[in-house]
């Protein structure tokens, strides 16, 4: 019974030896810093999402259920001092299904596509996110769709009925065509499955662009400050009369284009501006 008083003070000092670290490491390293803000990040949203379960629960697996998820997540700009900037809204066909192309950088994604998220449009992601807790359960319930890049066969025949139920269901769907987050500043090289599902369902295409964070988030340098995103909606790009035969020239062609304006508003003193010009702009060494 005499070690109870000692076990409950080292735990006090533990404590606040703890609650000074903390403030000292926050102020002190920015890689610290770093973590920090990422892991509130990811826990924020987690606990977003188990709020959001129950009230999208009512619905079942709805795509509508993804607009109670966007205004859940649409303040969290405003926590990290993130600036989102969003031009060509206008280019989104009024009344039609099509296929959102965009480019991948981070998870930070997550908050240029609330920003400007178009209605009735659910996002193709990996399967894995499907099993990422209460995340992986509000993404379904709001009708997310999931596929396993590691089986082909299978992936291929979602996609077929996706191409379905853009159609029967006036649902548009939002693909990263990168595959992978690229965290170098540049665009990687483009799969062609968006491409694919557009052709054989016949709808647009429209291409986002989200420009560089590097002026204020890079991983690998373990910095994540404050400071401004442009999201540029590009014209759409019909697909009517084209074929699986045309889909390489139609990916080579909508790249190009999100690749010259992702260089226009990573360089204009906006989203990674200062980066791009000390690295000497977004080279091609990946094509």
């Amino acid at each position: 019974m005499e070690l109870w008083p000692g076990v409950w003070t080292v735990l006090l000092l533990l404590l606040l030896l703890l609650l000074f670290l903390l403030p000292a490491l926050w102020f002190c390293s920015p890689s610290a810093k770093y973590f920090f803000k990422m892991a509130f990040y990811n826990g924020w949203i987690l606990f977003l999402a188990v709020l959001a379960i129950p009230v999208c629960a009512v619905r079942g697996r709805n795509v509508e259920n993804m607009k109670i998820l966007r205004l859940m997540l649409l303040h969290i700009k405003y926590l990290y001092g993130i600036r989102v900037e969003v031009r060509g809204a206008h280019h989104f066909p009024p009344s039609q299904p099509y296929v959102v192309v965009s480019n991948h950088q981070s998870s930070l994604d997550l908050l240029g596509m609330m920003e400007v998220l178009p209605g009735r449009c659910v996002p193709i992601a990996k399967r894995e996110l499907l099993w990422a807790g209460s995340a992986g359960l509000a993404c379904w319930l709001a009708g997310v769709i999931f596929i396993d890049r590691k089986r082909t066969g299978d992936a291929i025949s979602v996609m077929s009925e996706v191409a379905q139920t853009l159609l029967t269901q006036d649902v548009r769907v939002w693909v990263f065509p990168e595959g992978t987050r690229n965290h170098n500043g540049s665009m990687l090289p483009f799969k062609r499955g968006a491409f694919h599902l557009a052709v054989q369902a016949q709808v647009p295409i429209v291409p986002i662009v989200m420009s560089s964070y590097q002026d204020f988030y890079c991983k690998k340098e373990r910095r994540f400050t404050s400071g401004r995103c442009q999201v540029r909606v590009l014209p759409p790009v019909p697909t009517e009369g084209l074929t699986p035969d045309d889909v390489p020239a139609l990916a080579d062609k909508v790249r190009h284009s999100m690749l010259t304006v992702f260089r226009e508003i990573s360089t204009d003193g906006r989203g990674g501006g200062d980066y791009l010009k000390k690295s000497g702009g977004v080279g091609e060494a990946r094509l």
